[in-house]
């Protein structure tokens, strides 16, 4: 549907929206819009856009029209609703929620009850005839506008909170009466004028206007942004603001709020689930504050509302086509409808729930595959505790998202950071997770809270992040401050090691050990998924990349050095191999030779050391060619600079140095100190290696072609199927490379014509430099493929050394928003991704059947991956272990190709 909008209109009645506004209403909006569109019970209301967040963002103060506009709306609400914002005797009250475009559960602002005030509380509380319902939820906006629009500290708060429910010997805040509420509110509002050096507002449009520019600040604070760049979400969208009238879930027992979802968030599972407490409002529930009950409950508190619910929940299911979150309130009978939205859920669920709403007939299967991820799927292949180990069991809680962590125990948010970047594997434990705690929830292996379920915001934002989450562990005491917690007598020290079980719920003492994840097992042909199949995780994903498989158009192979990287990649989907690295083939008791082929004086003592590396290259080789069978495999032939295998410079001196104080000088190691300061360069990565090391080494790289060409002989000579590529590294001009084709070519004809043997050995190169990019179409005159080395080309594009950037300032790079996420983990489509883009170009006008490939790390990378599906690539190649991901990402980019053609 497309977006009818008016670039004038900054305010939206609900009857005015559709889902398909997010981009203007958020999320929120849009959805409360639907849902007045479909007939459900959704409390009257009308949203700010985000346009009207980007003019205050921008400028500091709100859009002149926006002031005028919104008193057009509150006019047409309390007309609607028969009564005015804060009226003395029956006021009307209403929330200021935030909406952006993509769910960020708890990282901005709202701020419930606006319009209450000394002279509206008591009005509210002879309207509602509920004393202490009027008194609470006039203490609640007090505390909240506090915290979110005057910026008081929200200890100050709880703490008074804590000392009137210790005053009364209660436990829960429900059990304060209506005079110990107008003592807390006596007491907050001395807090405001205290710390935010004005009166809390009594005028119910101050109020409102103020909580509407704390929403749209909340776009920008701290949490907020660093939840944008874990869940890469772009910082210039802005955030809606919904104004909605209030409905009240602490209005007594017939009274409540909750959370519920139309499928288990965690396991994908149909069924009934959420929480619910009743006499409460919607903060109480996602705070944790109090322990809800299961949301099956409701059925025996109020059936009326329940079976309303169940037929809501189905509507919403089929219309949405997906897993709901919905968020309710019961106000003395009554239900209504406050949020829904398409539900965050665990990997293992988004698989399942996929392959249900296919056999429901909600979706096809292109559809079903754009519903599941790459990054879920390398989550479905992390290990899980084994089943068959000793454990020291500590408690029980709910499992909120799924994993085995393992981890010392930490208490807070900056020690969950300060350790994990010491190196340390944590577990954050918590009463309650909040907002602030976002920064150590990120640091942490998994997070544990003694309070809270499923819609906390502890396990909300654990699914979103695919982190294992165990909440609402009543047995466990959490004593933040004295940093421990206890359960049974038994006392957990910060730093004691604990275990937990996302999928069960368990908390262990002590490192449990873990087993591989059956995912793995099923790709490595271990476990085979089928209708009889036990394991509906394993069945999911087995259908869904069985369509990927069938519509995708890049081929995956593997990076691998070895017969036994091989053979894993093959089974885990493998199309050949990418990137065989030879200059591992150099190394342990090869060393030896290549310092002989490095100390070579003439061309005798030369031709002894290729002499003998030959054999043993052809050996491995073979046995490549055997595990790949009727598969291509590009061979580079040796990139890194030489001093890389010969011994440390500095160590070396020392031995040097000291064997000559002793006058036991070694002859051989004066000869090495004497190679390795000749090779020793200021920076190797940009000096004599790579093709540069085959021009200038004779016979080097003729030494390796023949290797590649006499086991391609051998094995095809035996019945086999070889498919060698030969590939070129670090060209950066055509005279280059066909200098070494030449060579290449004279040796591949004398294998030949001593074996009797075809061979169709393809020669091509790796483009990693921007000059060979730049000049590919000269390049592809010579190359019968081109393969991108992207780490080197993002290095050489950028001016970084990964080894020293990644570690010294990349972490103020991504704080400081200058990157989404590293060049080096997902491509730079901008500046690498132009360079390669063009090289495709101009390599396809000069051959065009010309083979193109990536071998960088990119290739694995699911973001990554639909770019160069987008750029025309044939393959791409990445590490045994990341195959399957890039198998699902090519299909869901092929998916999306096909749909966007035909829109």
């Amino acid at each position: 549907m497309s977006e009818n909008k008016d670039p004038q209109k900054f305010v939206y009645d609900f009857t005015e929206g559709n889902k398909d506004l997010k981009d203007l209403l958020g999320g929120k909006g849009a959805n409360l819009a639907e849902m007045t569109n479909l007939g459900l019970p959704v409390p009257p209301g009308f949203t700010i856009t985000t346009e009207a967040c980007k003019v205050y963002l921008d400028s500091g103060e709100a859009p002149a029209e926006l002031r005028e506009e919104v008193s057009a709306h509150l006019e047409a609400l309390e007309r609607k609703m028969g009564k005015k914002l804060g009226q003395a005797d029956d006021p009307l009250l209403v929330s200021v929620r935030s909406g952006a475009k993509f769910s960020m559960p708890g990282m901005m602002d709202t701020v419930l009850n606006i319009g209450l005030s000394d002279e509206s509380v008591v009005g509210l509380a002879t309207q509602a005839g509920e004393e202490r319902f009027a008194w609470d939820s006039y203490r609640r906006l007090i505390q909240m506008f506090g915290k979110t629009v005057l910026g008081v500290g929200g200890e100050l708060f709880e703490e008074a909170l804590e000392a009137a429910k210790h005053a009364k010997k209660v436990t829960i805040d429900t059990d304060l009466g209506a005079d110990d509420l107008k003592k807390l509110v006596k007491h907050f509002k001395k807090i405001v004028k205290q710390e935010a050096g004005r009166d809390f507002p009594q005028d119910p449009r101050e109020q409102m206007d103020l909580a509407i520019n704390a929403v749209f600040d909340s776009w920008n604070t701290d949490r907020a942004k660093l939840y944008r760049r874990q869940e890469r979400i772009p910082g210039d969208l802005g955030t809606a603001v919904n104004v909605c009238s209030m409905v009240f879930g602490n209005l007594g027992p017939d009274s409540g709020t909750g959370v519920a979802f139309t499928r288990d968030p965690a396991s994908g599972h149909q069924g009934v689930y959420g929480d619910y407490l009743q006499n409460a409002q919607g903060e109480d529930v996602v705070a944790g504050i109090r322990n809800t009950v299961p949301l099956a409950e409701l059925e025996s508190i109020d059936k009326k509302s329940y079976d309303q619910l169940m037929k809501i929940m189905e509507t919403l299911e089929t219309h949405y086509k997906d897993l709901c979150d919905i968020e309710f309130t019961i106000e003395r009978g009554q239900l209504w409808m406050l949020q829904t939205r398409v539900g965050k859920r665990t990997a293992g669920a988004a698989f399942r729930i996929a392959t249900q709403l296919v056999d429901q007939g909600l979706i096809d299967e292109a559809e079903a595959l754009q519903r599941v991820n790459g990054a879920q799927l390398a989550q479905l292949m992390f290990p899980r505790f084994d089943d068959a180990a000793k454990t020291e069991l500590l408690g029980r809680g709910i499992a909120a998202s799924p994993g085995a962590a393992v981890g010392k125990a930490v208490f807070d948010s900056y020690t969950a950071v300060k350790w994990s970047r010491s190196g340390e594997k944590v577990i954050l434990i918590r009463r309650e997770t909040n907002p602030d705690d976002l920064d150590g929830m990120i640091a942490a292996e998994g997070i544990l809270t003694s309070r809270g379920g499923k819609t906390s915001h502890a396990a909300v934002v654990a699914r979103g992040m695919g982190k294992t989450c165990v909440c609402g562990a009543e047995d466990l005491e959490v004593d933040t401050k004295r940093r421990r917690m206890t359960v049974g007598g038994r006392v957990i020290e910060e730093g004691d090691t604990v275990s937990i079980d996302g999928s069960t719920g368990k908390v262990y003492l002590g490192e449990v050990p873990v087993v591989p994840s059956p995912v793995v097992e099923y790709f490595e042909g271990r476990m085979h998924a089928g209708a009889d199949d036990a394991n509906e995780l394993v069945a999911a994903v087995h259908r869904i990349m069985a369509y990927a498989d069938r519509v995708r158009r890049l081929r995956v192979r593997a990076n691998a050095d070895n017969a036994e990287d091989a053979l894993r990649a093959r089974r885990f989907g493998a199309q050949g191999i990418g990137l065989c690295r030879t200059e591992h083939m150099f190394l342990g008791e090869r060393r030896e030779m290549v310092e002989k082929l490095i100390l070579a004086d003439t061309d005798a003592e030369r031709e002894t050391a290729l002499a003998a590396l030959l054999p043993l290259q052809k050996a491995d080789f073979i046995e490549l060619f055997e595990s790949m069978d009727g598969l291509p495999v590009t061979v580079r032939l040796l990139d890194p600079p030489l001093h890389e295998f010969l011994p440390d410079i500095t160590e070396l001196s020392v031995r040097v140095a000291l064997a000559e104080s002793r006058k036991d000088a070694n002859e051989n190691d004066l000869r090495l100190l004497q190679a390795v300061h000749r090779l020793h360069e200021q920076n190797p990565m940009l000096g004599l290696r790579g093709v540069r090391l085959g021009l200038v080494i004779p016979g080097l790289f003729a030494m390796q072609v023949r290797a590649i060409a006499e086991a391609a002989a051998q094995r095809k000579n035996a019945k086999g199927d070889p498919r060698p590529e030969i590939m070129i590294p670090l060209v950066g001009t055509v005279q280059e490379l066909e200098i070494v084709r030449d060579e290449a070519d004279q040796v591949i004809a004398e294998v030949e014509a001593a074996t009797g043997t075809e061979l169709k050995l393809t020669i091509g190169t790796m483009i990693e430099l921007p000059r060979a990019a730049l000049t590919a179409g000269q390049i592809a005159e010579a190359a019968q493929f081109f393969s991108f080395g992207t780490n080197d080309l993002t290095q050489t594009v950028w001016g970084f050394s990964r080894d020293d950037v990644e570690a010294s300032f990349f972490t103020a790079y991504l704080e400081k928003g200058i990157f989404g996420v590293s060049p080096f983990e997902t491509i730079d489509r901008d500046g690498v991704g132009a360079l390669v883009r063009s090289a495709v170009e101009a390599g396809r006008a000069t051959r065009p059947d010309l083979k193109l490939g990536v071998c960088g790390e990119h290739g694995g990378d699911p973001e990554s991956v639909h770019f160069f599906h987008e750029v025309g690539l044939d393959y791409v190649s990445c590490s045994p272990f990341r195959i399957p991901v890039a198998r699902l990402e090519a299909g869901r980019a092929a998916a999306q190709s096909k749909g966007s053609d035909s829109r």
